[in-house]
């Protein structure tokens, strides 16, 4: 006989929790990059930095905590600057390619 399970008693999904290291970052950056939705590069970047600790984020891109969270949060429309230097501080950057390859 099978159970069935209430989608209340199953875990919060925090995708932070799987961002272990810079090669994570930086394929989950990409995939929201390749998406094309600057709204969610903010809050993908927020997730990044909440992996890392956002304070460690704040010191290393010189952005004030408040303002990281203010500028990566769902829907905000943060400056190329602040998304330049928060992807320094999680060692990653953003890169062209390409559309049609030959």
């Amino acid at each position: 006989m099978t159970r069935k399970t209430s989608i209340d008693d199953l875990p919060d999904f925090d995708m932070a929790k799987q961002l272990n290291c810079e090669e994570d970052i930086a394929a989950y950056v990409t995939m929201v990059i390749e998406d094309g939705d600057a709204a969610e590069l903010a809050h993908a970047l927020g997730v990044a930095a909440k992996a890392r600790g956002m304070s460690e984020i704040a010191q290393a891109s010189g952005i004030t905590r408040e303002a990281l969270y203010k500028a990566l949060k769902p829907n905000a429309k943060p400056l190329f600057d602040t998304i330049n230097r928060v992807c320094a501080a999680l060692g990653v950057r953003l890169v062209a390619k390409p559309v049609h390859s030959p």
